[in-house]
């Protein structure tokens, strides 16, 4: 039980600490993604200083966005802002090194509609990948014509769900560009312009890891509206916490996740304990009555901004049966990962 109810208590201190920035902010929504911070980060220099307007047009965004964004990697500790520009701090070295992605531009192919293909390497995140759409949307809505997902496994690359390797010719083009290990994740932007193909291909890497991990505050991460993919960062977080036990997370207005392994197997899921969570605005613990963890105990707990339950997240203890009303310790289930 103590393991169980660690969940509630590392949702409302993440969820405090998060609000208590909040306080005080206000004003209109800044108009820049993820991908815009990404491309500040990865365009700094510890040495030499980058000018504001010359960082804007880098990222793409406008110099109002670029304040903001300065703002807060300046808050974040990982820029200095002096008369002469911006540099990276040693933190934000670190930082930069921990985000950057390789991105090569690439020929076209026969796997893309765009005039401009675009692509990425995320190292060693196939299990990440569940059916290949979920980049695909995350790059449309980013503004591009799509992306195509391939992974590799056992030194050969391709498409998830599927055993059959790319073409030969495509594998080599591929090969030329990237150095390519097992269980890494190459992600391919199509757009009419390169610029958007690597948005495209960058934001579509940024939503398969889960996120950039800066963020300003909890709200910009969770809304009653967050898609699967916003929730994925902090269920990740949990799974981990809790020793990998299984764990399901989903939006106020919106279909959610469910992980096992280390893996999403649902990207589109619910269920009724979740739902009540989020209409009751209180933590449950019982045993599951329907769904694929029927018979089993679950603990699901609401997490709320601002007096506004926005999120549902649960842990599903499969160690534990429900066998004659008791408790049975499932003994081919491990411990830890």
């Amino acid at each position: 039980m103590k393991l169980l109810q660690s969940i509630i208590y590392f949702t409302n201190h993440w969820q405090s600490m998060f609000v208590s920035m909040r306080r005080g902010q206000g004003g209109p929504i800044p108009k820049f993604t993820d991908y815009n911070l990404w491309k500040a980060i990865i365009s700094l220099d510890e040495l030499i200083p980058v000018g504001r307007k010359k960082l804007a047009a880098i990222c793409g965004v406008g110099e109002g966005s670029v304040r903001t964004m300065l703002r807060d990697l300046e808050d974040a500790g990982l820029v200095t802002v002096t008369r002469d520009g911006v540099c990276l701090s040693e933190k934000g070295v670190g930082y930069r090194n921990r985000v950057y992605m390789e991105t090569r531009f690439v020929a076209k192919s026969s796997l893309t509609i765009g005039e401009y293909d675009c692509a990425v390497k995320v190292p060693f995140a196939a299990k990440r990948v569940l059916y290949g759409c979920e980049e695909r949307d995350a790059a449309i809505l980013a503004g591009a014509l799509g992306a195509t997902t391939l992974i590799c496994i056992n030194g050969t690359l391709r498409f998830p769900g599927s055993d059959f390797p790319v073409d030969e010719d495509i594998d080599s083009a591929i090969r030329g560009q990237f150095r390519v290990k097992n269980d890494d994740v190459l992600i391919i932007g199509t757009a009419h312009t390169p610029e958007v193909a690597e948005k495209g291909a960058v934001t579509a890497a940024i939503s398969l890891m889960g996120g950039l991990p800066l963020r300003r505050n909890l709200g910009d991460m969770l809304r009653t509206d967050s898609a699967a993919n916003e929730v994925l960062s902090l269920a990740f977080a949990i799974h981990e916490l809790v020793g990998g036990l299984p764990v399901c997370a989903k939006s106020r207005d919106n279909l959610g996740i469910r992980i096992e392994n280390s893996t999403v197997v649902d990207n589109a899921y619910t269920g009724d304990i979740l739902e009540e969570v989020l209409r009751e605005n209180k933590t449950v613990r019982r045993v599951a009555e329907t769904g694929p963890y029927k018979g089993i105990r679950v603990v699901v707990t609401p997490v709320e901004i601002d007096g506004k339950v926005v999120a549902a997240i649960g842990v599903v203890d499969v160690r534990c049966a429900a066998r004659d009303g008791r408790f049975i310790l499932d003994p081919d289930y491990p411990s830890s990962k």
